[in-house]
């Protein structure tokens, strides 16, 4: 945005009045070969927003009286999306939110796989399975390592899935709308106590009301926009999960229903020290699990560097 769209925003935003003022200087603009004069326009805006406009360097002085500094910026704020001085327009694609057939699927299939943790039979059955591709590396490596192992083999597809099937950029532009709305309404909210406070007039202060009732209202509609950015963010996660899920199932089999040996469950853990594969470390949390998300993190970050990853939402 120029500087002098950036100044009519700020004049439109401390007088939402000044829109008919600038409409009116334009269409004597264009009926006098560019430029215009004070007694031209007298009748359509006061000698206020004039000098305002002279003070900002929207007008400069011309050969007869003055004209526009910069015709496109000033009609490109007058013109834009959106009315001057409000809620940028940010172009989003809804459709591409949109989860596929396969997404819905993978969702379904998470949701299944979670009822292991609770029934047994289930964790038997998917734990079992699961060992049938897993059981050369458990009898290759202690069963610490086989954690290790599979943290970098979680941590790796989830980082790529996260690169392939969400879109930051997306994402940064829901923050954007929604930061730029915030802003707005802190704007109309500081300008309606500043009026109240010099006790200015009734209208002036109802006029800001209705202002601050219609930025509400581009919020409620805008809340229900951005459920979007909610399903964008959530979609790699499902993938993640199916694919992850069995793992932990696995590890749940093999830790909890006596498939490790006694001294593979004892491992030592940095900080810690030696601590039991199968005991309380963080509250409820086995150690086993502590050790994997660890590992996990360390791994997923490590990738994400190497792969040159940047999953940071980034706006236009």
């Amino acid at each position: 945005m120029t500087r002098t769209a950036e100044k009519i925003n700020t004049l439109v935003r401390e007088d939402s009045s000044m829109t008919e003022a600038l409409e009116a200087i334009r269409e004597e603009a264009d009926r006098n070969g560019g430029e215009v004069q004070w007694g031209d326009v007298n009748d359509d805006l006061t000698s206020g927003q004039w000098g305002r406009l002279i003070e900002k360097g929207v007008l400069v002085d011309g050969d007869q009286g003055f004209e526009i500094a910069d015709r496109e910026a000033y009609d490109e704020a007058l013109d834009g999306d959106g009315d001057p001085g409000g809620v940028p327009d940010v172009d989003i694609d809804e459709e591409d939110a949109n989860w596929s057939q396969w997404d819905k699927m993978a969702a379904v299939g998470s949701v299944l796989l979670m009822i292991g943790y609770w029934l047994e039979s289930v964790r038997d059955t998917v734990g079992s399975t699961i060992d049938l591709a897993l059981a050369p590396l458990d009898a290759a490596l202690p069963f610490y390592a086989v954690i290790l192992s599979v943290a970098l083999l979680t941590g790796l597809y989830s980082t790529l899935l996260q690169a392939n099937l969400m879109n930051p950029e997306r994402i940064g532009k829901y923050q954007e709308r929604m930061k730029a709305m915030q802003e707005k309404q802190k704007d109309v909210r500081e300008r309606k106590q500043e009026a109240e406070e010099r006790d200015a007039s009734e209208a002036e202060i109802e006029r800001l009301e209705n202002e601050m009732e219609k930025v509400r209202e581009e919020q409620m509609e805008a809340m229900a926009d951005n459920i979007g950015m909610f399903k964008e963010q959530f979609r790699p996660m499902v993938w993640i999960m199916l694919f992850t899920i069995p793992l932990f199932l696995w590890m749940y089999w093999k830790i909890l229903g006596g498939h490790v040996s006694e001294a593979e469950r004892v491992m030592i853990m940095p900080i810690v020290g030696e601590v039991a594969l199968n005991e309380g470390l963080l509250g409820p949390m086995w150690a086993w699990i502590v050790w994997y998300f660890l590992c996990s993190m360390g791994f997923t970050q490590l990738l994400r560097k190497a792969l040159n990853i940047d999953m940071t939402p980034s706006g236009t």
